[in-house]
């Protein structure tokens, strides 16, 4: 069994990360955000509750995310294991996290913080855009079509950004990470949790290194 947490800042990549190691591992991944709509979704006590927040226009408070996190990890699916992506993201939350997984009796085996310079995250998410008709995801600085205006995969000439992803905005999403989670980074580290990863390295590197820092924790248990 293994309980993972990724922290990252947008654009680091631990999304897709979160994806291929949960494959490998055959455990499943929990985003917060996805969590959150299917348990408003399903009308549950907790997701109404959840949802009474969002109509008013307020923040869902850190203990009713960390219920309805609590909800899906006592799913069967995650009898061995699961991955937390991109929670918490706070000390408040992490502080609740603890005291929930106690109340379960797990833990987190590990916490990687995926490390990437801001002027790759910039260039990352400001850089992005899509196929409008089978939406490929292409990026002006890395990954431009083979042929110019043309999409590689449907041959479509239309192609679209996302409104938020222009520079200003990006530094100001980085800022807001930043501020959030430099706390947590040394209160993982504080207990022996914390695994570096460079998330500049290509997909497959990453993942290499991510499934090397799993096999050193199932060696010890």
């Amino acid at each position: 069994m293994i309980n993972i947490v990724f922290l990252g800042p947008p654009g680091s990549g631990k999304g897709t990360q979160a994806v291929e190691l949960a494959k490998n591992l055959g455990i499943p991944t929990i985003s917060t955000g996805e969590t959150l709509r299917k348990e408003v979704e399903n009308g549950s006590e907790i997701g109404l509750l959840a949802k009474s927040y969002m109509n008013s226009g307020g923040l869902v408070p850190d203990e009713v995310v960390v219920g309805i996190i609590k909800n899906r990890i006592v799913q069967k699916d995650c009898a061995n294991g699961f991955i937390l992506d991109g929670f918490p993201r706070n000390m408040n939350q992490a502080f609740v996290l603890d005291s929930m997984m106690q109340s379960l009796n797990k833990k987190i085996d590990i916490v990687f913080n995926f490390e990437v310079s801001e002027d790759v995250l910039i260039k990352r998410i400001s850089g992005r855009f899509s196929c409008k008709r089978c939406g490929s995801v292409y990026n002006r600085y890395f990954k431009q079509p083979k042929l110019d205006n043309v999409c590689d995969n449907c041959q479509s000439h239309q192609f679209e950004s996302r409104a938020d992803d222009n520079e200003s905005t990006v530094k100001n999403r980085l800022l807001v990470y930043r501020n959030s989670t430099a706390e947590l980074i040394g209160y993982y580290e504080k207990k022996n949790l914390l695994c570096s990863i460079d998330a500049v390295k290509s997909v497959p590197l990453v993942l290499g290194d991510l499934n090397f820092a799993v096999q050193k924790i199932y060696s010890k248990q």
